[in-house]
């Protein structure tokens, strides 16, 4: 699905320069010149008058459902304690919030830096079954009525987590059916922010879910649709492989592996070589959760290796990421790590000695600084240490992991040059990235004759914004294989 031929005139590149002209054709750069050489006869001609123009962005890791979700969910993302959380959900059940099959769901709240530990019992104060969702996916706290009408039994403290609850999950808002609308309108709020694609990384078999979506004409952005381990075999009977087209247009393609080795830091899951303050080590989990054994891990990426499908591998936690080094450094095979929150130092050149690809999400750096320094203390200058990987020469993607951080690049890239959010200091300055890099991880292209047509115009050059300027780029225009997906000209 491409444009007919077009002429961007009088655009800026990136970090400055004289303006250019540049012709899109057959959804590819055609053409770079200096502004006025170009001839526009018969070619549609935007004047951008000196706007700036950059690759069109990606977001390298997303739960594109669990975002669309957002709207029918009690948001939590404000709160500081039990009865504060209880308060916001009692207020949501009196205004009635739409239920979703029955159960009031929430999301958000960080119970990590609470001061009182959460309870079942302080949720049975309603009598309607209420689920919620920590910000980070990765487990949820629900009353009796909530836990039965999932079919889940939590212990007293009323949280189900990791695998028992991912699963759960999915499998019920997998019932939910959202409306087209709500994916298509999703989809075109991201391509206002000049996104032209997404890693996706949800639990189900993306690539039918998003081949159907693009026939639905969900068409503003590309997907690297990843597959879980439970549906591998389903993609490779298909004969499927990394990079596959699996619809006409080739908007959607055949991702990676995704397999999830340990938990997160707000629900203390992240697998650690050092126990979580006031656990020993020895106890059940009190370094964490390997969710997926060495053995298994390296069966998988075996497997998917031999079909011709790549490996995107969810580590958190220190000693996650050396076994999971330590398992693609085996098997000598390139891949992505996922998250790679917290790393040991001797860890980061190997990611480049192996070349494998980081996958990181800056906005949870200022998300979770506290819950770092909590739970990770003494440890947090090689937490989040995107500064380090870059200096190690790993390559890097961001993403935002949304719903968990909102579905925005700009985010993303000025958390990764800043450390700094709202009125707070930079939190360990020396990890910061380079613009050029951010900008670069935030791409899969160059402004490049022969490059897809996947461009965001901008009304400002962002090498000359600050920290909360560049947080709120305005955004000109979008277009993918050289069609518009958001303009404003």
């Amino acid at each position: 699905m491409t444009a007919d031929d077009l002429l961007l005139s009088g655009a800026r590149p990136y970090g400055g320069g004289a303006p250019l002209d540049i012709r899109l054709s057959g959804g590819v750069i055609a053409e770079i010149a200096p502004a006025g050489s170009l001839e526009a006869a018969g070619v549609e001609t935007v004047a951008l008058d000196g706007r700036s123009v950059g690759p069109g962005l990606w977001d390298a890791h997303l739960h594109f459902t669990q975002w669309v979700i957002q709207q029918r969910r009690v948001d939590l993302a404000g709160t500081r304690g039990v009865a504060d959380a209880v308060a916001v959900v009692r207020a949501a059940l009196a205004a009635g919030f739409p239920m979703t099959e029955g159960v009031l769901f929430g999301y958000g709240h960080r119970d990590g830096m609470w001061p009182e530990p959460v309870t079942q019992a302080a949720l049975d104060v309603f009598a309607e079954p209420v689920v919620l969702i920590n910000g980070d996916l990765h487990s949820a706290w629900m009353n009796t009525a909530g836990a039965v009408r999932l079919g889940l039994r939590p212990d007293a403290s009323g949280v189900v987590s990791e695998g028992e609850w991912i699963g759960v999950l999915q499998r019920f808002h997998a019932r939910a059916n959202l409306p087209i609308a709500d994916y298509r309108r999703a989809a075109d709020d991201a391509a206002a922010r000049g996104v032209v694609g997404v890693v996706e990384y949800e639990n189900v078999l993306n690539v039918d879910e998003w081949a159907d979506r693009v026939a639905q004409g969900v068409t503003s952005l590309r997907v690297d649709a990843s597959v879980w381990p439970d549906r591998l075999e389903t993609v490779i009977a298909r004969g499927l492989r990394t990079g596959t087209p699996v619809d006409p247009d080739g908007l959607v393609t055949m991702g990676s592996l995704k397999v999830v080795v340990d938990g997160s830091l707000n629900t203390r899951t992240a697998y650690c070589w050092d126990p979580y303050p006031g656990l020993d080590a020895h106890a059940a989990h009190g370094c964490g959760v390997s969710s997926v054994p060495v053995e298994q891990l390296r069966e998988l990426l075996v497997r998917a290796r031999e079909a011709g499908i790549g490996a995107a591998v969810h580590a958190i936690g220190d000693r996650a990421n050396s076994e999971v080094l330590d398992t693609f450094e085996e098997l000598g095979m390139p891949g992505v790590i996922e998250h790679a929150q917290l790393v040991r130092v001797e860890d980061f050149p190997r990611f480049a000695r192996l070349g494998l690809i980081a996958s990181v999400q800056p906005e949870h750096a200022m998300d979770d600084r506290d819950v770092a320094d909590r739970y990770w203390a003494g440890r947090t200058d090689r937490a989040f240490a995107f500064g380090s990987l870059h200096a190690a020469g790993v390559p890097l993607r961001l993403g935002s992991d949304a719903p968990v951080a909102p579905l925005d690049p700009w985010h993303a890239i000025a958390s990764a040059v800043s450390r700094s959010r709202g009125d707070r200091d930079a939190w360990h300055p020396e990890q910061v990235l380079p613009l050029e890099v951010a900008l670069v991880a935030s791409t899969r292209h160059p402004l490049a004759v022969g490059s897809p047509a996947d461009l965001v115009v901008t009304d400002a050059d962002p090498h000359a914004l600050g920290r909360d300027a560049l947080r709120g780029m305005p955004v000109a225009a979008t277009l993918l294989a050289g069609r518009f997906t958001h303009r404003t000209l």
